[in-house]
């Protein structure tokens, strides 16, 4: 019964979430809610569950509250402009520059194995870009996830050293053998980034008869509003959801500031005057600082993320806006957006406390290796391997690695199949949909930071992401890492 009404509450977000028909809140509240109910647990029981959950997520949510806030606020100053201009100068405008550009700067901001630092920096940072050049923000999330993925099998990335938990490996082991792959991986993503671009490029020529990347060197925005572009695309980025809202707060004044910024991207001290000109506040060595400072305290974890990102928006407030009512209108410009994301991350900590504390996610993995035939065993840890990436919508990665794991071990050991290549083929075929899933509630943040939809999201990103799964499965064989 368990495995039945858990099996039907995943199926049922995950469906309506995917086709757009229902908000993640609704969803993320209600449909488990009733599916507890279903399951025959009382009003009680059902009041663990969620407190269980919020408290796994509560964390984060406060976290991407307050970070939503401070880098709408380093969006108003003016902040990543220099980045900004820096990162189109190098590209000259090229799209496929820029998409291989995200991939590279994707896997030095997860060495920390942390998505939610790894989103915090880069979509900041990229998104304006993306915007200017008419780029899609689901193109950003797409390759900023797989990148992220492939340095996921980091042994403190977490996947790994699940993996070693379950299964009784040493954690360093285990990714000393899947270093090949990762390296492998990250050149087939960059030349996997430059053919995307190339698509993302065609897409933006057949909606844009303008040469927009040529006024965007000259500092000129490419369009009124950088998210605009192919907006009878769904998957284009140019839905209203596509926008951040930083983006939106200040982006009319911010770009009539640009338009009068003949030679912005000439050097940061032209840009500087003309921001001054504009009226806008631009401290960037403060503020340049502020966000440097600000990261570093992240990746030491000395304080609670939380807490790091009320501390830096109050310097921010403080330094940039002296005066109360502006603190507080620069508040209520982003305010919105932060609180709306933040009751999304808290209604899936709804989501995943019913579904792991009422059991249903471990029953179903369990009657899921039950149900299948005896010949297909000794191949189960391949079939797994390759239907990664649709399980990581259906389970949790502590369910796929705490529940669904030891049972493929057990089985496929038991028939002479090694231990390791059991481990390596369930975990390479899962770990590249780690940041698609709903489960993970940092792929929340990533959505609300580039102000995209989570099942807009899959639908674009999903199909990619499992061929590279996919791709990644069989290079691992030559490799040596999957022994057949």
């Amino acid at each position: 019964m368990l495995s039945i009404v858990g099996f039907g509450v995943i199926a049922a977000i995950s469906t309506l979430l995917i086709l757009g028909r229902i908000a993640p809140v609704v969803g993320l509240t209600v449909i488990p809610t009733v599916g507890a109910f279903l399951a025959g647990f009382n009003a009680q029981e059902i009041g663990e569950f969620f407190e269980s959950g919020l408290a796994s997520v509560l964390n984060v949510a406060v976290m991407l509250v307050f970070a939503i806030l401070f880098f709408g606020i380093m969006n108003d100053v003016r902040l990543f402009n220099p980045m900004i201009n820096l990162m189109v100068r190098i590209s000259r405008g090229n799209v496929v520059g820029v998409a291989m550009i995200t991939v590279i700067i994707g896997v030095v901001c997860h060495l920390d194995g942390s998505g939610a630092t790894s989103y915090l920096i880069a979509i900041p940072a990229l998104l304006p870009l993306y915007k200017r050049l008419g780029m899609s923000p689901y193109l950003l999330m797409l390759l900023l996830s797989t990148s992220m993925a492939i340095l996921n099998m980091l042994p403190w990335g977490g996947p790994v050293g699940r993996a070693a938990a379950s299964t009784g490996h040493d954690p360093i082991e285990l990714w000393q053998g899947l270093i090949p792959l990762q390296i492998v991986g990250v050149v087939m993503l960059l030349g996997t980034a430059a053919l995307l671009g190339l698509r993302e490029n065609r897409r933006i020529a057949r909606a844009t008869p303008v040469a927009e990347p040529e006024l965007a060197l000259a500092g000129t925005p490419s369009t009124g509003s950088g998210g605009d572009i192919g907006g009878a695309d769904p998957l284009s980025g140019g839905s209203p959801a596509a926008r951040t809202p930083s983006a939106d707060g200040a982006d009319g004044a911010d770009r009539r500031g640009e338009a009068s910024d003949g030679g912005s991207d000439g050097g940061g001290d032209g840009d500087g005057r003309a921001q001054a000109v504009a009226g806008k506040p631009y401290r960037p060595w403060f503020n340049g600082l502020l966000v440097v400072g600000l990261l570093g305290v992240l990746v030491a974890d000395v304080l609670p993320a939380g807490l790091v990102f009320m501390l830096g928006l109050s310097a921010a407030l403080v330094v940039n806006y002296p005066k109360v009512p502006e603190q507080m209108e620069r508040i209520r410009a982003h305010g919105g957006g932060a609180l709306g994301t933040g009751a999304i991350i808290l209604a899936a900590g709804c989501f995943l406390g019913v579904l792991e504390e009422s059991g249903m996610l471990e029953s179903l993995a369990t009657d899921l290796i039950a149900l299948l035939p005896e010949s297909v065993v000794p191949l189960l840890h391949l079939i797994v391997g390759v239907l990664g990436m649709p399980l990581e919508l259906a389970l949790s990665t502590d369910a796929h690695y705490f529940a669904l794991l030891p049972l493929v071990h057990d089985a496929a050991t038991q028939l002479g199949v090694g231990s390791a290549t059991v481990v390596y083929a369930v975990l390479i075929g899962n770990v590249i949909g780690t940041y698609v899933s709903p489960f993970n509630a940092s792929v929340w943040l990533g959505v609300g930071l580039a102000g995209v939809d989570m099942g807009k999201h899959i639908r674009y990103s999903f199909l990619p992401m499992w061929g590279f799964s996919l791709a990644m499965l069989v290079v691992a064989v030559p490799l040596g890492v999957i022994a057949l």
